[in-house]
């Protein structure tokens, strides 16, 4: 009798032990299932100039070895998941075997936007990329204009297609050419600005906001995200002591409603630390960020 009751005793025990376990098992997926639901009710966008993923300031030792030992990919692919993104832009990229890798490291689909020069362009993402276009003119490329890069893709949300323009503009202190871009982009889009669809600009534009090229977009609608929902000057160049907002992610259309935040990354491996002389960022730029709640 004392055997049978042993037994029946340790039965029970593990399963008791055997449920608690499968209903903490359960609690945890519960949780994960959340957090998943959670993240594809957001779109988190990231704007970033890599500067040929070669780190920055260019001379510093610990940089050039870095790039030497082929680790920037995973460099970038690290600090960027950091942030959970959904889209990024990369203006300056460096060579596609580069780009792709950090694509694969981060599981994104990938698209190159050749350049006029020798700035291409970048864009990766989470979601299918349906279609893609480099300079989307109509026409071929004046030769004076887009020497770095811009291109139009259609991303398949789970709430629909986004359309994205990857662009990087004339880098000139002068706005004349920049004032010859942004109007010929505008032309493009008016065909999808028209049919109400959700856009967004994302990249270096090489201004700020100010006259006279920042009111061209704010005149076609396009709502920047920064000013509508972040703190601070969201400076952007450069990475060891920001003073310029170049770097942007502009709205039009139904997901301009649903901007929640927006910050450059002044942190971790995209800042360089002053204090120390041997300190390097992943880049001379820092990234943008917006996030969007697709619910």
């Amino acid at each position: 009798m004392s055997n049978c009751m042993s037994l029946n005793r340790r039965e029970a025990l593990q399963a008791g032990l055997l449920s608690a376990a499968v209903l903490a098992d359960e609690h945890s997926c519960a949780q994960l299932l959340a957090a998943n639901e959670t993240k594809q009710q957001t779109l988190r966008v990231i704007a970033y100039n890599v500067y040929e993923c070669t780190g920055w300031p260019k001379e510093r030792a610990q940089g050039k070895k870095a790039t030497a030992l082929g680790q920037m990919p995973t460099r970038f692919a690290q600090e960027l998941a950091l942030y959970e993104p959904d889209i990024i832009n990369f203006s300056e990229s460096p060579g596609e075997s580069v780009t792709k890798a950090i694509a694969e490291q981060l599981k994104m689909h990938h698209v190159r936007f050749p350049s006029g020069g020798k700035w291409p362009g970048t864009l990766l993402s989470r979601y299918e990329i349906t279609e893609s276009q480099n300079v989307p003119l109509g026409f071929e490329r004046p030769k004076e204009l887009f020497t770095r890069h811009w291109g139009r893709a259609v991303i398949k949300l789970p709430t629909g297609d986004l359309v994205v323009h990857s662009a990087h503009l004339n880098p000139f202190p002068e706005s004349d050419v920049r004032l010859q871009e942004i109007p010929a982009m505008l032309k493009t889009m008016a065909a999808d600005q028209k049919a109400g669809r959700s856009m967004l600009i994302i990249g270096d534009l090489n201004h700020q906001p100010t006259p006279p090229e920042y009111p061209l977009w704010q005149k076609a609608g396009w709502i920047d995200t920064f000013k509508q929902v972040g703190k601070g000057d969201g400076l952007t160049f450069r990475s060891d002591t920001p003073d310029k907002l170049l770097d942007y992610i502009l709205a039009f259309g139904p997901i301009a409603k649903q901007i929640v935040e927006a910050r450059p990354l002044f942190e971790g491996a995209f800042r360089v630390n002053n204090a120390d002389e041997n300190s390097f960022a992943l880049s001379d730029h820092l990234p943008q960020l917006a996030v969007f709640d697709l619910k």
